[in-house]
């Protein structure tokens, strides 16, 4: 009974945080104004905390009734997790998979991975997100997704990361930019303005500590996007450059072609994989998702790795 009365008072204050009111959640809840009112009266009593003040004619959070609302979100999440969770193993293959996919996976890998799933399995129903590894990585472990596909990180205890394939990023450059076709050295390419995301994002961190390394400056981002789809358009109609997967770069799939500026000290090698938190139960969907994606491993190393017919094998400082 005491159980139920504070879980009661927490769903009561989740709802007083989000409409910032008493009256206005009292009305929402069904409930009288002092009842809320003593609902988080008790609250603030258990923590020894107040957990609102007054803003006007509302109210609003203190840090305390921050963390609180942070907390009762998370056990939110929680408890809709687990209710999908028990709810499929009875189930089987059904239910929704929340992934977050990096661009390049989602183009490349994600369409044959959701149709052998589609197909095997088509009471299951995909979440797709695309974004920045930073993103996705965030959500993750916020419990909005159940697993990310994409660029692995450092360790993390928190996280399990199962590799699954490399990727080369490599400077790339419209066809009719001054430096296509010629050996691209790091002074040239540090006097040119770039297409890059954000510098949270690993890929730009990587590439600005290589120019750091060789004394140059950092390469100048005339344009920041954290859409990979607009960055090939944005580096044809703009003449800048830009640092992508060298997987875009097949002859032919954009118009105006974009061309790689070949250089093995601008050239990333990383590894994509599979990521889920540590502490986190998979359903049996989103289990047989992963298999499916860890199958096309073979397939998927052969594509990223073949180099591109219009980039030539030029080396240069």
């Amino acid at each position: 009974m005491v159980m139920n009365l504070q879980v009661r008072d927490l769903m009561y204050f989740a709802k007083v945080a989000e409409l910032g009111h008493l009256g206005r959640a009292a009305e929402a809840l069904h409930v009288t104004q002092p009842a809320l009112s003593k609902c988080i009266d008790r609250l603030e009593e258990t923590y020894g905390a107040a957990l609102f003040e007054r803003s006007g004619r509302g109210i609003r959070l203190t840090d305390a009734g921050r963390l609180l609302q942070e907390r009762v979100r998370l056990v939110e999440r929680t408890l809709d997790e687990t209710q999908r969770e028990i709810a499929s193993l009875g189930a089987g293959l059904s239910g929704l998979v929340k992934v977050g996919a990096a661009a390049t996976i989602a183009e490349f890998i994600m369409p044959t991975a959701c149709r052998v799933l589609h197909e095997e399995a088509p009471a299951v129903v995909v979440e797709l997100q695309i974004g920045m590894n930073d993103v996705l990585q965030e959500a993750l472990r916020k419990r909005l997704l159940d697993v990310v596909i994409g660029p692995l990180g450092a360790h993390d205890e928190a996280l399990v990361q199962i590799p699954i394939l490399a990727d080369d990023v490599v400077v790339a450059a419209s066809a009719s930019h001054p430096l296509a076709g010629k050996k691209a050295t790091l002074e040239a390419m540090a006097a040119c303005g770039w297409v890059l995301p954000a510098q949270s994002v690993a890929t730009r961190q990587w590439l600005e500590a290589v120019f750091a390394a060789h004394g140059l400056p950092a390469p100048r981002a005339a344009v920041m996007t954290s859409s990979i789809a607009a960055v090939p358009r944005l580096i044809a109609e703009t003449g800048l450059l830009s640092f992508i997967s060298r997987r875009n770069l097949e002859a032919g799939r954009f118009t105006p072609a974009l061309v790689e500026l070949p250089n093995p000290v601008t050239t990333m090698t990383r590894e994509f994989g599979v990521v889920h938190r540590n502490d986190g139960y998979l359903s049996a969907a989103a289990k047989r998702l992963v298999e499916i994606v860890r199958g096309l491993n073979e397939e998927s190393n052969d594509q990223f790795n073949r180099r591109p017919s219009n980039t030539p094998s030029t080396s240069a400082k």
